[in-house]
């Protein structure tokens, strides 16, 4: 893996983590705008989405499957 690879990588990483955080805070300033009050019930939201897509990301790959808990030596 070269330097170009890994510089590739790390702005992809950033701009995923940046707008994830960016939807965070948009989703904070609208109940915010509208009620007045912080709901931080957002955290549970983002929890139970992040829960559901490993899930399926795990079906979908076989991670849970491939054996990653156990020792490489007998």
């Amino acid at each position: 893996m070269n330097l170009f690879d890994i510089i590739t990588q790390q702005l992809a990483n950033s701009l995923v983590l940046g707008s994830f955080y960016g939807l965070v805070a948009i989703g904070y300033s609208l109940v915010y705008g509208i009620i007045k009050l912080l709901n931080f019930a957002h955290g549970d939201i983002y929890m139970v989405g992040a829960f559901i897509g490993f899930g399926i990301l795990s079906l979908v790959s076989g991670f849970l499957g491939a054996g990653w808990w156990e020792s490489p030596c007998p």
